[in-house]
């Protein structure tokens, strides 16, 4: 039988043998946490809130549909700073109602076994006026035009040019992070991702595309890594580095990224995370364009590369399909895979690639803001 919801019809087809004795179904340890299977939901912006950037009911639906014993779910780029927001209707964890909305889908998520990090995040320059608290200036590490969009109450738009983060700028968002771990930990969370990918705060100091700056936060590549580590020391000091996970996107170009020399840059963090002794490092591979289609043909190289530097597990994302996640990990690149649009129109998606069941295809027009379409309607698996 064919599973389709709204005429989205399956992906695939004819079945074939099972995958469930190989590596992306055995167990594995990553920091505190132990996990029955190698297939992890990765951090995906849906902008479902609705009042005051607070989860709701329907996200604690969505995320307790896909949740599985022992799977790790790493929940979505949630705000830190009032001053951080990228998206309108993206969550927030800088107040205590937002919290407590998070609590209800943990809760949800470990009613099935499952475990969930949260992502922290802070938009940076990728903002708007329209959705800064005080209708001032979005925050980046220099003031560089860059042509990109950002979604507002009035539909996306183009972002507004930033103004360049003072020191004192700089020393309240670590502190926000570090507030928004701490509220993350008493809302139940297994665990915290940073956000250092996709042309967002820490990957704009990051990459000396976006990073101009001549203080202690900008020039060689030390300085512009000084705030992924100072926020990551910070996160740490309240979780604990075995509960804690960064998220790196060494090729990517989305938010007007680039670095004049990316392999020596993220090599160099690589090897700075490893004093931490993190729960993981999780990779974009370049094989996305922007933060949108799959680049056909590209192998994975960012886990490769980053392999031989950092010491700890490695979570690759990026365009996978259930056959070429098997492939990395029996290489040896990556030890787990993180699945996105997959897991946005399969809630079942692990018990569909480890049967290798038909998958529904994901409607993009559903991905970004609205309601239970295309959020929590997608069907389960039936050979009724």
């Amino acid at each position: 039988m064919q599973n389709s919801v709204n005429g989205i019809s399956d992906l695939r087809g004819d079945k074939s043998p099972a995958l469930s004795q190989n590596k992306l179904f055995s167990n594995i340890k990553i920091g505190a946490n132990e996990l029955s299977h190698r297939v992890v939901m990765a951090p995906l912006t849906r902008m479902r809130t609705v009042t005051g950037s607070i989860p709701n009911d329907l996200m604690a639906e969505y995320y307790g549909q896909r949740a599985t014993e022992g799977g790790l779910i790493i929940a979505e780029a949630t705000l830190v700073s009032t001053n951080g927001q990228g998206y309108y209707g993206a969550p927030g964890i800088y107040n205590d109602a937002q919290a407590e909305g998070w609590e209800k889908i943990v809760n949800a998520v470990h009613e099935k076994g499952g475990k969930i990090f949260l992502q922290l995040w802070h938009g940076g320059r990728q903002s708007h006026v329209d959705l800064q608290p005080d209708g001032g200036l979005p925050l980046g590490p220099s003031v560089i035009p860059h042509d990109d969009v950002v979604y507002t109450p009035k539909g996306w738009v183009p972002v507004t040019l930033n103004r360049k983060a003072t020191i004192a700028d700089i020393k309240a968002i670590i502190a926000d992070f570090r507030s928004g771990a701490e509220r993350a930990l008493a809302a139940g969370f297994d665990g915290v991702e940073l956000h250092g990918a996709n042309g967002y705060l820490i990957d704009q100091f990051l990459q000396d595309g976006s990073n101009q700056r001549t203080d202690e936060y900008g020039g060689t590549i030390e300085k512009r890594a000084r705030l992924l580590l100072e926020v990551t020391e910070a996160i740490v000091s309240v979780y604990g580095a075995d509960r804690v996970g960064i998220r790196v996107g060494p090729s990517g170009t989305f938010g007007s990224m680039h670095d004049s020399d990316p392999i020596t840059l993220f090599g160099y963090v690589a090897e700075q995370l490893n004093k931490f002794g993190l729960a993981y490092l999780h990779i974009i591979e370049p094989r996305i364009n922007g933060s949108y289609e799959v680049a056909e043909g590209i192998e994975p190289v960012a886990s490769k590369n980053l392999r031989t530097i950092f010491k700890g597990n490695i979570i690759s994302a990026g365009g996978f399909q259930p056959d070429n996640a098997e492939d990395i990990i029996e290489k040896g690149d990556a030890d787990l895979v993180a699945f996105g649009r997959y897991f946005i129109s399969n809630p079942d998606l692990v018990k569909r690639i480890k049967e290798n069941l038909p998958l529904n295809t994901y409607d993009r027009d559903t991905f970004y803001g609205g309601d239970a379409h295309g959020y929590t309607d997608y069907p389960f698996y039936s050979n009724n």
